[in-house]
């Protein structure tokens, strides 16, 4: 393996183009286990969540950071972790992570530190990316059915000032097999008059529906900012089958001619179809983000196989952790050794050049994010 290539990789300052805040209290060891892996489920009894490729990741790679051997025991790493305030264990991952820019998801933010007192606990740079659907449920309590879509646009536009740029959970909530086309104002009216009926109770706004779901993406484009979409895997409230990129196409063609960037986030095990369409479409980017973490010791083929198609000025560096400050670091730990080992393979069987091996490290590490978001050079 090439040592300057490996050197370059661990030095790069990486921009996480997508992530979430850190825990902002402490949690007991099931809670902390719940948060190693994408259930919302128990651990099975007489079971523990360390024994998957995630637990074994973290044992491995971040035990060091808090003065442990390599492969210390569960026991022993829950101790040791124990032992720090969420505020300590919070600057020692993120400054660990190498991390110079975070693009901060501040969308499902409970239990998390606001994004101004992470600022403030750790170095870096910060950016803010505004949930769509969390803007519309903002709204929507004081809103009329023939209010809404304006309530809404004025509260986005107030929202996406400031924002590095937005982020839509449609895969979540409906699936990618919507209607690409922009709804009519009066069909926006008619979904939201079900909508808010439905809301009568007091409960927490949650849209479903899917022509209001069409309503705020085509709101997102319409504001020219990058637009993150959520696909591939994730918790049990999202249905697989319908969270494949490429049943998004018709969607993505129909808001070409507008010019707004779309990013695929994390895409596993759609991460080829993610790169068929980065490679398609002009306005189309991806990462592997969320399946660098989970897949852990595997997570290395992951990488290489989401730089079999796309151009790689199309594919960007996230970890999207979320919770546990191990996960900022292990994702950008994974990331670097599977990039290196991907491309010192190439290097070293004559198919690249170091040189190229490098840039493209920089690229889909630093400068695709700052050239999509507009960011400056740090």
């Amino acid at each position: 393996m090439s040592t300057d290539l490996a050197l370059h990789i661990g030095a790069l300052r990486l921009v996480d183009h997508h992530v979430h805040s850190s825990l902002d209290h402490p949690v007991t060891r099931p809670e902390f286990e719940g948060h190693l892996t994408e259930s919302d489920r128990p651990v099975p009894e007489g079971t523990t969540q360390f024994d998957s490729q995630i637990g074994f990741a973290v044992r491995r790679h971040c035990a060091p950071v808090l003065g442990l051997a390599p492969h210390a025991t569960a026991e022993e790493y829950w101790q040791a972790r124990a032992a720090r305030t969420p505020a300590e264990l919070t600057r020692l991952f993120f400054e660990a992570a190498g991390t110079g820019h975070w693009i901060v998801d501040t969308g499902f933010a409970d239990g998390l530190l606001p994004l101004g007192d992470l600022a403030g606990t750790v170095p870096g740079e910060f950016s803010e990316v505004v949930r769509l659907e969390s803007v519309l449920e903002d709204v929507a309590p004081a809103s009329t059915a023939a209010t809404l879509e304006r309530d809404f646009r004025a509260a986005l536009a107030d929202a996406a000032a400031s924002a590095a740029g937005l982020k839509s959970i449609v895969a979540y909530r409906h699936g990618f097999d919507v209607e690409p086309a922009r709804p009519s104002a009066a069909e926006v009216t008619r979904a939201a008059g079900r909508w808010l009926a439905t809301l009568s109770g007091g409960a927490r706004p949650r849209v479903t529906d899917p022509v209001l779901l069409r309503m705020v993406l085509w709101a997102g484009v319409d504001t020219g900012l990058p637009l993150q979409l959520h696909a591939g895997f994730g918790d049990p409230d999202l249905d697989l089958r319908r969270s494949d990129p490429l049943l998004l196409a018709p969607w993505i063609r129909a808001v070409e001619p507008a010019g707004t960037r779309v990013a695929l986030l994390h895409c596993y095990p759609f991460h080829r179809n993610a790169g068929f369409l980065a490679e398609a479409f002009p306005h189309v980017y991806f990462d592997v983000g969320l399946a660098v973490n989970h897949t852990g010791a595997a997570s290395a083929a992951v990488i290489a196989e989401s730089l079999e198609l796309a151009p790689f000025s199309k594919i960007l560096y996230s970890s999207d952790a979320w919770g546990p400050p191990e996960l900022h670091h292990l994702g950008a730990l994974l990331w670097r050794r599977g990039m290196t080992r991907a491309l010192a393979r190439w290097v070293g069987e004559g198919e690249w050049a170091e040189r190229d091996a490098m840039r493209v490290a920089t690229m889909v590490g630093r400068t695709n994010a700052e050239r999509l978001y507009g960011l400056s050079d740090d």
